[in-house]
């Protein structure tokens, strides 16, 4: 961050991007000035360093690190962070947690194995509330030597600091119902990054039936700023945005 910084900071990456054709320049911001106006005297990206390097000649090939996948499980989407991984698809069975505590016990214990698909839901911005960042158990996974073997499914969020295969953002997340709301333990889940998808592999008619016999949790507040914020919070998949 010191040496990004040098060369002109957050402001010339986002200036680049801009100029790349990957930001909305026409955004409003909290400033009242829109994103292009905000950036307009921002640095260019300078030549002959090595810290940021060009949209058109980035320093990891296209699919290597973070990609957006739909699927059954997914349907709105969700975020696979790859860290590097060679990976092309990844199937094994659901091991399932309703909180990130569960799974950081269960995988500290050691009951988790190379293979499975750790599931953490009831962490998206309602369940949550606020989308927690799995940052404990994905450490944990790469601490037991399981960062190759073993992916992570969340309707949390991740950050840059995650390693591992981690997929977060699923949604629609449990809270709401979402499919991930409905995975049992030893279901299979398969992902695809040929054909871009997250998939539970249990046939429809199996699916029907627990949904019919879910229930939304009772929110964790009743009261106050959080409970507000679960209540009105939008899909992650539309920005986990709140009025």
């Amino acid at each position: 961050m010191n040496d990004l910084h040098k060369i002109g900071g957050l402001p010339m990456v986002m200036k680049t991007l801009l100029d790349a054709g990957y930001l909305h320049g026409d955004c409003i911001t909290v400033t009242g000035k829109t994103l292009a106006e905000n950036l307009a005297d921002a640095p260019q990206r300078p030549e002959n360093q090595d810290v940021i390097y060009s949209p058109e000649q980035p320093y990891a090939p296209p699919n290597r690190h973070i990609r957006v996948l739909r699927g059954n499980l997914a349907s709105e989407g969700c975020v696979i962070k790859l860290s590097g991984k060679e990976m092309t698809h990844f199937t094994g069975p659901a091991r399932v947690f309703d909180r990130e505590e569960e799974a950081l016990e269960a995988i500290l214990a050691g009951k988790i194995n190379a293979g499975d698909i750790v599931v953490i839901r009831y962490e998206g911005p309602k369940g949550g509330p606020g989308m927690r960042e799995m940052l404990s158990p994905s450490a944990a996974l790469m601490g037991a030597g399981l960062g190759k073997d073993v992916a992570l499914v969340t309707d949390g969020r991740f950050s840059g600091g995650t390693h591992g295969i981690m997929i977060g953002h699923v949604a629609p997340e449990a809270q709401v119902g979402g499919l991930i709301a409905l995975v049992q333990e030893g279901d299979v889940i398969t992902v695809d990054l040929g054909l871009g998808e997250l998939n539970l592999m249990v046939d429809d008619d199996e699916i029907s039936k627990r949904s019919a016999q879910w229930k939304a949790p009772e929110t964790r507040y009743t009261r106050g700023v959080l409970a507000k914020y679960a209540k009105l919070v939008s899909s992650s998949s539309c920005g986990a945005v709140t009025s």
